[in-house]
Formats: C-alpha cells, sequence, structure tokens
C-alpha cells in the first residue's frame, strides 16, 4: 500500500497487509500494526491525544520505549488537528529519536465523502492522522508542514472495544529533497521497521489498560461514570 491508496483503511474488510512491513518503489517503507484494544473507543483515542500528555504521562503510556513529550502549534482545547508533538522514544531496541508529530485534518488523506460515510457507518469511530518529521527540527515546506514520514491511526468499535489500525510511511517526502530512492533506503532500514512495528503494539496495548479508567475519570463532569456491576 501507497500514501494514495490510505482510502483502503476506511473499509473494515481485512486488507493485504495488516501487520508487517514492506519497501516501496521510492525507497521508503510503509509499516502496518493493528492492536486490539479492549475496553477502548475510537472517542478515547481521540481524547487521549488532545489531552496532550507530558513527559510523565508519556512515560505512563510507554515505560520501557519514552522518555521525553512536549507540545507546540496550534493547542486548542477542542481539536488535535494543527498541533505539534515533540517527543523522544526508543523503537524497541533502537537507538532513540526525537520526532515530531503534526496532527493533520484527515481531509489531508482521505476524500471527504468515503471519510463520512465511514464515520456515518461505524466502520471508523476514531481518526487521528498526521505528518511525521526525524529529529526535532525537521524539513518543512513554506505553509510549517513537516516532511519525512505520515502516520494513520484508524480505529473501529466493536461489541468488545476497539480495533485499531496504525499504519507508517517512514522516507515520504525525501525525493522532494533530492534524495534517491537508495539513499532513502539507507535511512529506512529494515531495523527501524522491525522497531517501529513492535514499539506501536506495545504502546497501544500498554495505553488500553488504563485508557478506559483514564477518560471516565477525567471526563466525569459531562459524562458521569457508571459502577460496573
Amino acid at each position: 500500500m501507497d500514501l494514495s491508496e490510505v482510502t483502503a483503511l476506511l473499509d473494515p474488510k481485512p486488507l493485504q497487509l495488516e501487520m508487517g512491513y514492506e519497501r516501496l518503489p521510492s525507497g521508503g517503507l510503509h509499516v502496518a500494526v493493528r492492536t486490539d484494544m479492549h475496553g477502548c473507543t475510537g472517542e478515547m483515542l481521540e481524547w487521549w491525544v488532545r489531552w496532550r500528555c507530558d513527559t510523565q504521562k508519556y512515560i505512563w503510556w510507554h515505560p520501557i520505549d519514552h522518555t521525553y513529550s512536549s507540545w507546540q502549534g496550534n493547542l486548542s482545547d477542542d481539536t488535535h488537528v494543527g498541533s505539534e508533538h515533540v517527543v523522544t522514544e526508543y523503537f524497541s531496541g533502537q537507538p532513540a529519536d526525537d520526532l515530531v508529530i503534526q496532527f493533520r485534518d484527515p481531509s489531508e488523506f482521505f476524500d471527504e465523502d468515503a471519510y463520512s460515510r465511514a464515520r456515518e457507518s461505524g466502520a471508523v469511530s476514531g481518526v487521528v492522522v498526521g505528518r511525521l518529521g526525524v529529529t526535532h527540527n525537521p524539513p518543512r515546506l513554506p505553509d510549517g508542514r513537516v516532511l519525512g514520514g505520515r502516520l494513520l491511526h484508524i480505529a473501529r468499535d466493536t461489541e468488545w472495544g476497539m480495533a485499531l489500525r496504525s499504519h507508517f510511511f517512514i522516507g515520504h517526502d525525501l525525493e522532494t529533497l533530492g534524495q534517491t530512492a537508495e539513499q532513502i533506503a539507507a535511512q529506512a532500514t529494515v531495523e527501524f521497521a522491525q522497531g517501529l512495528l513492535q514499539h506501536a503494539y506495545d504502546e497501544f496495548t500498554f495505553l488500553s489498560r488504563f485508557l478506559p479508567s483514564l477518560y471516565v475519570a477525567e471526563n466525569r463532569d459531562v459524562s458521569p461514570p457508571r459502577a460496573p456491576w
């Protein structure tokens, strides 16, 4: 799957690649991860990103790999779109990476009609998508858009919780900066893909252990909690 084909993520039917990685013609990598998050919902996922965890809470999320978290950009309480998550983390045994995750509107990735139908039908219950830059000062377009990669987290609610599809495109845009496919592949290594795949599965498994309780506690004034019996 190339970035131009991600509309397929709006359909719950199994994809050719649900868990694994592949080398793209550009030299970059596509990494796919599926995580079953019992007791969670897409609404909880979107709220978690809007909550904008500091370093302490980021370490709660993944106490092995996460080390630093701060935020910049548009920090509206109503949306995560426009905010930038500045982090330092390990990818399951790889050296620590500095990253900037720039959260974007789904319309940058999906046809608006197809996206609306998926939300209305329940095929999609939560979406967190963005641009990914390696280093805390990644290359950008004149309008501020980060270059280097993409990430898409697509949630679907089920009777047992949330099925989360996470897809990453590493080394995207670099050809526009004059890099050849060979140069991009040298940076987007198989070892990196393996580490990212394991990391993403682990971090969302960790999150599923406490997200439901945290969401209920932090939203009890607008949505009073009920006893679980």
